[in-house]
């Protein structure tokens, strides 16, 4: 595993969020994806929903890379695996190029990929090349590919733009604002893969489209380093975890799923909205989502109500997250006023707003040890419930978000991503806390769990045992 890999990459970047980036990169993969190329995509950053997209144009998963929650060695082992199948890697900067601590930027000069900026190039003509000159020479070692014209009128106006480049950038096309390619969204972004009925005749438009415009050739190869070896313990074998997975609750991190499974644990995904109850599991894991959505509908399947309030009461370890903590809540009630009675494990109340309520990255130290994720939602809660931690931001952003527990629950708005801390996920699910505990393996200086968080997990967290 020491041998470096070689695969064509970019980095698809913009401005500013809005240029329409999902849509380039949906694109671009789609395009090479039917001229027979074997294509992997990644997010910079947290998002749940762009990913969904770039998993149908890719025809493969797709995984979070970010130097914050996902970390540089795994995001360089990320990168390395896929350079060993794929023909291509294309990976999708988060809001502007060099916006945040980590940027989009950073990340591409961190691991040599080069940026492919894409520029919406609306009621724009000469002042493109300008735009696309500043991006490629703002910080003089970032590796820069070329620029792809987003949202053009005309042929002319594709033609405008593309001479409007100077010091040898490259054009890699255009995408026109006629085709009616471009994805909808809502409050929390994209609209989910599954919701667009005509989702694969829109990526083979925009591909056409972006075939018509350029010429169809691989960016240059880029070198990944090989990561360190790490091999995950099997601290959750033989546990069967429930994972709710529909239209109410899909934001999970393939990751996360991945190292559950790289553990020892079987996963059974079931429906909140349509199974009557839960798969026969020892734990259950509630992910966040639209439940919002699907409230009334999520509130008349009773029997489901009751399956989770019954594996709650036999003591079983349950892990909610932002919408999987809503469903939880005694009510959820929506933009509209329409409220509805759910679980009631937790006592509070939710009610959706048409504001932002929070978005942050944030890290929590919960008595099984340190955990990083993100927030980002749309409703505010109400509960007397006294929280056993709150999140730290690492940017200062809004939400230092509380999390709860009731026995072997935990619920929180922020959505958790695993691997940061392996030991930590597997005593939020494990049975048998004790034989987690006793099967980890000496303190050293790399692990993830400094010491003082290691005496929570053999002392505290047994001591808060139901």
């Amino acid at each position: 595993m020491s041998q470096p890999r070689h695969c064509p990459a970019v980095l698809i970047a913009a401005p500013a969020s809005g240029q329409g980036k999902t849509t380039v990169t949906a694109a671009l993969a789609r395009l090479h994806r039917n001229q027979g190329r074997k294509v992997r995509v990644f997010k910079c950053g947290p998002d749940f929903l762009d990913p969904m997209i770039l998993e149908r144009a890719s025809g493969a998963p797709v995984y979070q890379l970010d130097m914050w929650m996902v970390g540089e060695q795994d995001s360089r082992r990320l990168l390395w695996e896929a350079a060993g199948e794929a023909d291509l890697i294309l990976i999708e900067g988060v809001m502007g190029l060099f916006d945040g601590t980590p940027s989009s930027a950073d990340l591409a000069r961190h691991f040599g990929v080069p940026v492919l900026a894409v520029i919406d190039g609306t009621a724009m003509a000469q002042t493109f090349g300008a735009l696309a000159l500043g991006l490629a020479r703002y910080q003089a070692d970032l590796p820069f590919a070329g620029v792809l014209a987003n949202r053009v009128g005309t042929l002319r106006h594709a033609q405008l733009l593309e001479g409007s480049l100077t010091e040898g950038l490259r054009w890699y096309g255009a995408l026109s604002r006629e085709t009616g390619i471009e994805l909808p969204s809502r409050h929390l972004g994209l609209v989910q893969a599954s919701e667009l009925n005509d989702l694969d005749l829109r990526l083979d438009a925009a591909a056409n489209a972006l075939a018509g415009s350029c010429e169809v050739a691989l960016p240059p190869a880029v070198e990944f380093a090989a990561p360190d070896v790490i091999v995950a313990e099997p601290l959750l074998a033989g546990v069967r975890i429930a994972v709710a997975r529909d239209e109410a609750f899909a934001f999970t991190y393939g990751a996360s799923l991945d190292l559950l499974r790289a553990m020892g644990a079987e996963l059974r995904f079931f429906s909140p909205i349509r199974d009557a109850l839960l798969p026969e599991a020892d734990s259950l894991y509630l992910p966040g989502g639209y439940p919002e959505l699907h409230h009334a509908a999520l509130a008349a399947n009773t029997s489901m109500l009751a399956a989770i309030r019954a594996h709650h009461g036999a003591g079983k370890p349950l892990l909610a997250e932002c919408g999987g903590m809503l469903y939880l809540l005694d009510s959820l009630t929506d933009v509209d006023g329409t409220r509805a009675e759910l679980v009631g494990l937790l006592a509070g109340d939710a009610v959706m707003q048409k504001r932002l309520a929070a978005l942050a990255l944030q890290e929590v130290e919960l008595p099984e040890g340190a955990l990083r994720g993100h927030t980002y939602h749309h409703s505010l809660t109400s509960t007397e419930l006294a929280p056993i931690a709150r999140g730290l931001s690492p940017n200062g952003g809004r939400g230092a978000e509380a999390v709860y527990r009731e026995g072997r629950m935990t619920a929180s708005y922020v959505h958790f991503y695993f691997p940061s801390n392996p030991v930590a996920v597997a005593a939020l699910f494990a049975p048998d806390l004790e034989a987690v505990i006793a099967s980890k393996p000496a303190p050293t200086e790399d692990d993830v769990m400094p010491e003082e968080m290691r005496s929570k997990v053999g002392a505290g967290l047994l001591a808060k045992r139901p």
